[in-house]
Formats: structure tokens, C-alpha cells, sequence
């Protein structure tokens, strides 16, 4: 079973660590565990630890970018191919529209990163359009709620 808690301070470094993951680090922007406290104290990034059988198995990193609208800025799961991220994203997505009363979730994912683009349009994200971060082609998806 999994749950979505509010993210701790003291579940920093297990973040960190989960993403420089031989599989995790080349699909996102790894953070240093400063950058994640100082992203968590600020009021419209919300940090959603992802729990299964009480054990810390990922996290989801949230913005709130306007009044209907919540930018899904991250996903990491420390156990690939068991579900888990697809399971997370539909909690978060119900934690979007009952706790936080939003309609959209967007998203961009590198384009090299198919495995995720698959998951994303599994899971019901269309493309809205391209960008680009640091020179790599992004995709920019959404979800209405």
C-alpha cells in the first residue's frame, strides 16, 4: 500500500541519495541536500515522501504555480518496475484536487527519457508543447484533473 506523508527535514539525505541512483541521475537535475532544505522552506514547493508498508521508497517535489495549476516538478522511487511511481502519481494527483483544490498538473521530461514519457502518457499527461534546459530537448505535459 502506499502513502503520501508531508516530507521531513531528517528525509533529506535519503532523497539525495535516492537520486543519484544509477538509473535516477541521468533522467533529472540531482539536488545536494542543501538545495532540497532550502527548496522545502519556501511555501509554494511542497515535498511529498512516498511511503510503502511504512518504509521510505521515493518522493514527489510539487509547485504551485498559480491558482489552479501545480507544476510536478519531480518524482524519484528507489524500486523501478513495481508500480510504485504510477501508484504515487495517482495519490498525488488526488492530493492536488482534494488538498491543494487544483484542476491542472504539468510537467517536463527530457526527451531522452522514454521510459518516463511512456509512464506520463500511460497515466493520462498529453504534450503541450517543447522546451529545452541547458541545450536538452524537453517536453512539457499535462494532466487536467
Amino acid at each position: 500500500m502506499i502513502e503520501l506523508k508531508k516530507s521531513k527535514p531528517s528525509e533529506i539525505a535519503r532523497f539525495v541519495e535516492m537520486e543519484s541512483a544509477d538509473d535516477t541521475a541521468g533522467f533529472i537535475i540531482p539536488c545536494s541536500a542543501e538545495q532540497h532544505l532550502a527548496a522545502m522552506a519556501q511555501a509554494q514547493i511542497i515535498y511529498l515522501s512516498i511511503y510503502e508498508r511504512q518504509t521510505l521508497v521515493g518522493f514527489i517535489i510539487l509547485s504551485l504555480d498559480d491558482t489552479t495549476s501545480v507544476e510536478f516538478r519531480r518524482i524519484v522511487v528507489s524500486e523501478k518496475g513495481l508500480g510504485i511511481g504510477q501508484h504515487a502519481m495517482r495519490c498525488m494527483e488526488h492530493y492536488c484536487v482534494n488538498e491543494l483544490g487544483r484542476k491542472r498538473v504539468w510537467l517536463d521530461v527530457f526527451t531522452e527519457n522514454t521510459r518516463g514519457i511512456h509512464i506520463y502518457q500511460k497515466q493520462g499527461y498529453d504534450q503541450f508543447d517543447r522546451s529545452e534546459y541547458q541545450g536538452k530537448p524537453l517536453l512539457l505535459m499535462e494532466k487536467l484533473l
